[in-house]
């Protein structure tokens, strides 16, 4: 067994850990929104004047999360081609849809993983995504632009790169990712309306000691955490979403070029990807750590620190080129390819 064979095994391995991790977060999470708004209801208006009884805000949020993440497992992948409009390419109808099929089904070979289903977005900006819960169900979408704008070499060097993500199972932690950041949202505007109905209705009577002097003060403070937490849930799902990503495009990059032997040819296509001025109109916020680029065309993503880390969907394009160039460089050394002076 080779080395890269070993060091794929090891992160397949840490991307399921990783995975697991987030998912029991995501569960926890939701579970401390349940039965905190139980505890802060029952506080302040006791039990009498709550408008559920005890613990079932808790149980209704863990039961959802749970049904959330099994529902994203399930579809989480449609979901993200359906807010793109791709279409699926059942049969090629253009000599580019033919080409892109053609070359889809020789990286599949040559990365080692089962042939995805293929979808084309219609978008004259230049870009590509994976996505899929496992290796086996997933899919690639590119846009219309990047047929147009690739030569052969360079489009077989992206759909490379999407590969990558697929056998290092990147595509089933980041789509559950996109899916939660929504679930978390949609689910915070609820919850809202939902306690803003239990304080102003109910009335009945309050638990002794509950509005005022220290239980007062108690459940301030509980409220105010938990407003945090519902404020703060889909920034730091989106931060992670995004800070998984940046690490990950390195690593992708690296695939591509090992599946193709030609480093240069990605190095081109993402010149060329990065080049466009227009934002990719189709795929939205939500979906964006999943591109081979920003499609937002945030300057944020050209930049290095903490805080581009942080919030940025993509490393620096520059730092990206360069490493390509880089490999393209060692290559044509060892090959004996480059003048005696270089």
């Amino acid at each position: 067994m080779s080395f890269e064979e070993v060091n794929l095994f090891a992160q397949q391995a840490a991307n399921r850990r990783k995975s697991r991790w987030i998912v029991a977060a995501f569960i926890a999470f939701f579970a401390w929104l349940g039965f905190g708004g139980d505890l802060i209801i029952w506080l302040a208006r006791g039990e009498q004047g709550a408008f559920l009884p005890p613990g079932v805000l808790g149980i209704l949020m863990t039961v959802f999360a749970l049904g959330m993440v099994a529902y994203v497992r399930r579809t989480g992948a449609e979901k993200v081609l359906w807010s793109t409009g791709a279409r699926r390419l059942d049969e090629p109808q253009t000599e580019q849809e033919q080409r892109f099929r053609n070359v889809a089904e020789e990286m599949a070979i040559a990365a080692g993983v089962p042939m995805p289903t293929l979808w084309i977005i219609n978008d004259p900006d230049p870009n590509a995504f994976a996505t899929g819960n496992e290796p086996a169900k997933s899919h690639v979408a590119v846009t219309s632009g990047l047929l147009t704008a690739l030569d052969r070499d360079e489009l077989q060097a992206v759909i490379g790169h999407e590969y990558g993500h697929i056998k290092n199972l990147d595509t089933k932690l980041m789509t559950f990712l996109a899916a939660a950041v929504g679930a978390v949202v949609l689910m915070r505007d609820g919850m809202g309306r939902a306690i803003r109905y239990g304080f102003g209705h109910g009335g009945g009577r309050r638990r002794k000691g509950g509005s005022g002097g220290g239980g007062g003060q108690v459940v301030i403070i509980l409220l105010v955490i938990w407003l945090i937490s519902w404020i703060l849930a889909p920034l730091v799902i989106q931060a992670l979403s995004l800070w998984v990503s940046r690490k990950r495009e390195y690593l992708a990059d690296a695939m591509s070029a090992q599946f193709t032997r030609n480093p240069l040819s990605l190095a081109n296509a993402l010149e060329k990807i990065h080049g466009s001025h227009l934002p990719t109109a189709s795929i939205k916020a939500g979906v964006a750590h999943l591109c081979i680029d920003d499609p937002l065309g945030r300057k944020l993503d050209d930049r290095q620190g903490r805080w581009a880390d942080a919030w940025a969907t993509h490393p620096p394009m520059a730092m990206r080129i360069a490493r390509l160039k880089a490999m393209g460089y060692q290559a044509l050394k060892r090959e004996g390819r480059l003048p005696a002076e270089a």
